[in-house]
């Protein structure tokens, strides 16, 4: 059983640990890299807006001047600029214990990446499938490394995945693009985390959601949504709370592989951290192969396993 009033104070010293945080330039991933740069850890945001990189820098500082951080360019929208970011972040450090796989994008209307894929598909997972993928040689060198990547809820809902037709716009959703990236996040999650276990690594994948939120996740969102989430904003958490399910799969001694965690409250909309389950599609492991499949071939990425 594990504790359910986990909060930031149960983190370890985490002094020689090197964390990678995508999209930390705003709501959740600002809230976990300052919370991991405060215990200690030298922390890089990995941001595609270089100037709220920055200004997330000087937060971070402002609130914790000790802090050890810095900034990588990343858009997760482009393979190309995947592929640079993690030259460059593997040239700049020589151990990697975290790369959490935080950024995202929700209810875009209809667009593709650089590369043609879908963009909620694109982003939230071909983009963290292909940075994992060109990082985990170095994680696999640094023991006791962990891959965090966030979900969401929404991976319950209208989320059926065509795996053959994975990142295309056919018949256009947003609300149930959204739905399958999310599940894809799992899907990678557990296979990742099988992969692993079966190569006895001393990495290891785990994932996490952090409930209703009040992040700007739905700047994306159709008008109706977003007037939604100002009506229903008292009843979210903040952007510090959320992040405790993706710090703690991080951080946790006790937390193990392929576990997922969210928040324990009602409908696991908000609360203290803990391990939750994820709907029964995300477990099926032929999907999960044939979604890994896939994304090697769209990306052109291999994995060191």
């Amino acid at each position: 059983m594990t504790k359910s009033s986990w909060t930031t104070t149960d983190m370890p010293d985490l002094a020689g640990r090197t964390a990678v945080v995508t999209g930390a330039n705003t709501g959740l991933g600002l809230e976990t890299a300052a919370e991991l740069a405060a215990h200690g850890a030298h922390v890089v945001l990995a941001v595609r807006n270089t100037d709220k990189g920055q200004a997330a820098l000087a937060t971070i500082r402002s609130r914790h001047p000790n802090a050890t951080v810095a900034m990588q360019a990343l858009d997760l929208s482009d393979l190309s600029s995947i592929r640079t970011a993690a030259t460059e972040l593997l040239a700049a450090n020589e151990r990697l214990d975290l790369l959490i796989n935080n950024a995202g994008v929700m209810y875009t209307p209809e667009s593709t990446t650089a590369d043609g894929f879908e963009m909620q598909m694109g982003t939230n997972h071909l983009g963290h499938f292909a940075l994992t993928g060109l990082l985990l040689a170095r994680l696999l060198d640094t023991p006791g490394s962990r891959v965090v990547t966030v979900s969401s809820v929404g991976h319950k809902f209208r989320s059926a995945i065509d795996v053959d037709h994975l990142a295309t716009t056919d018949n256009y959703d947003r609300v149930a693009a959204y739905g399958r990236s999310k599940l894809a996040n799992l899907l990678f999650t557990y296979e990742l985390q099988r992969r692993l276990s079966t190569a006895d690594a001393g990495t290891v994948a785990l994932a996490a959601h952090p409930g209703l939120s009040d992040t700007e996740l739905a700047r994306n969102s159709p008008k109706i949504v977003q007037w939604g989430s100002i009506l229903f904003r008292p009843l979210t958490q903040s952007a510090a709370k959320g992040a405790l399910p993706t710090l703690r799969a991080a951080v946790d001694p006790t937390a193990h592989g392929g576990e997922y965690f969210g928040p324990d409250g009602i409908g696991e909309a908000r609360g203290n951290p803990k391990v939750v389950e994820s709907n029964s599609r995300s477990h099926e492991t032929d999907l999960q192969r044939r979604l890994w499949e896939k994304s090697l071939e769209l990306t052109a990425v291999t994995f060191p396993i």
